[in-house]
């Protein structure tokens, strides 16, 4: 009879008594009977039992040896030795067995590197810790920040935007270049014109938020937070919010520096003491910072 896998904690327990039963005198077939086994089950018991009888027989994992969709070992064999003849990485060699017409993907040329421990960690790959995301109750608890571009590369034009997740209050400004010394800039040129104290910054992992502009945010006072990596969602705020200042105003003036340094303030005016937000109850960002 065919017994299923069972994470039954009294198990370990009843194999060894069953196993005592045996070795007291009685047959396979009586033990089988007396605790309600296959015969197949208690002779494996038997061999499996430890020379201590008063050890458990524990559970063994239910997990397979093998995968059933493994690549050969031979595949496995000649990726390792490509490895080893120039030291060249996983890409490399995926083109050569393609050029052998071996058949593998480039991510099991990786995998079969890695068991291998052959692949080792870039010193230079930034790792991030992301810290309970706090709960924007009040204006200035979490504050959203990223920059965007617009146009070709030889003649694009940037801008910084910043918002307040809690209240929606808004601020941007155009700048033809960006850098992490221009990024910390803005952020202390947005706190003098907030009507409220930041508290936690969050961004993107983008170059102008590497660790001296971390640095800067804790001088002046703010917490500074990544968003998680391939997530985008986790600054869906201000995401929205380049959105709408491309779309209602940047749409509507010349692409220059001048006009959009022109523009700019008469948006952050309407946008932040006019427009309502269905977010809001359709209230304006300067109804609910005076609520607070």
């Amino acid at each position: 009879m065919y017994m299923t896998y069972s994470n039954n904690p009294n198990l370990p327990r009843v194999r060894r008594e069953a196993v005592n039963f045996v070795l007291r005198g009685y047959s396979t077939r009586e033990a089988a009977r007396h605790f309600g086994y296959s015969q197949g089950a208690i002779v494996k018991w038997l061999k499996r039992a430890p020379a201590n009888r008063r050890t458990l027989i524990q559970t063994l994992s239910s997990k397979p040896h093998h995968h059933p969709n493994e690549i050969d070992k031979e595949i496995v064999y000649r990726i390792l030795e490509l490895r080893h003849e120039r030291n060249e990485c996983a890409e490399i060699i995926h083109h050569k067995l393609k050029k052998e017409k071996i058949i593998v993907s480039l991510s099991s040329v990786k995998r079969a590197l890695k068991r291998h421990g052959l692949i080792y960690p870039s010193k230079w790959k930034k790792w991030h810790k992301y810290p309970p995301k706090p709960i924007p109750e009040r204006p200035g608890v979490l504050i959203q920040i990223d920059s965007m571009r617009e146009g070709v590369p030889q003649e694009c034009l940037h801008a910084y935007a910043l918002i307040d997740v809690c209240s929606r209050w808004g601020y941007v400004e155009a700048t033809e270049k960006i850098s992490t010394h221009l990024n910390a800039h803005f952020l202390q040129k947005a706190q003098k014109k907030s009507p409220f104290t930041f508290q936690t910054i969050q961004s993107d992992h983008g170059q102008e938020f590497s660790k001296w502009f971390t640095k800067k945010c804790l001088n002046c006072g703010f917490a500074h937070r990544h968003s998680r990596v391939r997530t985008p969602t986790d600054n869906a705020h201000v995401e929205r919010f380049i959105q709408t200042f491309q779309k209602q105003c940047l749409n509507r003036v010349p692409r220059s520096i001048n006009a959009w340094r022109k523009e700019i303030p008469d948006f952050l005016k309407w946008y932040n003491t006019e427009r309502p937000h269905m977010a809001l109850g359709m209230k304006t960002p300067a109804e609910v910072i005076t609520s607070y």
